[in-house]
């Protein structure tokens, strides 16, 4: 959501662009670190409890970053914050595995990787709107709020749905379950290949305010409304593949995903040295949306149905993957200078290429 005040956050600071994008990265890296802890202490102890515990830890962080007095601060604080934020997305996965397998899985998957995957797109364009009232110090607070409804919404409605019984008998147990996954060579070909996809997306996210603003000069709220036209993508991602599943394999359609990411990044790089056109950026980054959201909710259904005992610690793994590919691609657009295209559609073919070559290679799997 604080994307579009990165580059005043940079000045208000006093840092540079690489040190601000990496604060996206901190909470990258704090989401992964705490879904391997989350996800297998959540198959010992059940889903509500670790899903409090991380909701007022990511409350109670959102509310500190707002009187940061420096970067570095700032940086550890979205650390913890990650850690914290990591439990919805962790037992969000876990919750559906507990109560659906096969296509209906791969269905309500779809649509709960559309949310999750929408709201990195559309929160700049909610931030944008929010930074006319206020700073970016504000947008923390709203967060904060936030936090606060989710944690009372899900006391209130979201019922237990891990039973006593399915519990594993020990915390030490349920992490060495989660540790018997990364063994499985099919399983991690999902969580890599869903990983580097997410380091597209996120090279995306992280290079857009940069290349729409400041390269293409685009004010504030016609660059909230072209990041929210292109996260529609990830609607008529979803649609396509709650509509394909129940008579194509999902295999499939993880494939279908996978190519059409590389198309797209290649039409971007195309664009990038020769027509410069921000109407092709946008063309092309909507379909880069739509690829992501397809691969997005077929690898984690093909992910999480592995082994349904290990619900917990699959959707761990699947998020460390997801979160440290792109904690590692986000910053790079920066490394790069971000005062063109180029290094922005650079990154996005890589990553879907790495995509493309993991799943491929463990197809046989």
């Amino acid at each position: 959501m604080y994307l579009p005040a990165l580059p005043a956050l940079q000045t208000a600071l006093g840092t540079t662009t690489a040190l601000a994008q990496l604060t996206i990265t901190a909470s990258l890296v704090g989401m992964a670190a705490g879904q391997l802890v989350i996800g297998p202490l959540s198959d010992r102890y059940g889903r509500r409890l670790p899903l409090q515990a991380g909701l007022w830890l990511f409350i109670l962080t959102s509310l500190l970053i707002a009187w940061v007095p420096n970067i570095w601060l700032l940086l550890l604080l979205r650390l913890v914050q990650g850690i914290g934020g990591a439990a919805g997305q962790v037992l969000s996965r876990s919750i559906a595995r507990d109560l659906y397998g096969g296509p209906a899985l791969t269905k309500f998957l779809a649509l709960l990787m559309a949310v999750n995957g929408i709201f990195p797109i559309i929160s700049p364009s909610i931030g944008s709107l929010v930074l006319m009232a206020t700073d970016w110090q504000g947008i923390f607070l709203l967060l904060a709020a936030i936090g606060l409804l989710l944690s009372l919404a899900s006391w209130r409605y979201l019922p237990e749905t891990l039973p006593t019984t399915a519990r594993g008998h020990s915390a030490g147990a349920a992490f060495k379950q989660m540790a018997s996954l990364v063994a499985n060579r099919r399983f991690m070909t999902y969580v890599i290949a869903q990983g580097f996809a997410y380091g597209a997306l996120f090279s995306y996210i992280s290079g857009s305010p940069f290349v729409f603003q400041r390269y293409y000069h685009l004010p504030a709220f016609a660059f909230a409304l072209v990041y929210a036209l292109i996260g529609l993508g990830i609607i008529v991602g979803t649609a396509l593949v709650n509509r394909l599943v129940s008579f194509t394999d999902t295999r499939h359609l993880l494939f279908a995903g996978l190519t059409g990411g590389i198309g797209t990044a290649l039409l971007l790089l195309l664009n990038a040295v020769t027509l410069d056109s921000v109407a092709v950026v946008v063309i092309a980054c909507f379909g880069l949306q739509v690829c992501f959201a397809m691969v997005n909710a077929t690898a984690t259904s093909l992910g999480m149905g592995v082994d349904a005992a290990k619900a917990g610690g699959a959707s761990a793994l699947l998020g460390l993957g997801s979160n440290a590919v792109a904690g590692i691609f986000s910053p790079l657009v920066g490394l790069f200078a971000a005062t063109n295209t180029l290094p922005m559609s650079g990154l996005i073919l890589v990553a879907d290429g790495l995509a493309f070559a993991t799943a491929w290679l463990g197809r046989r799997a």
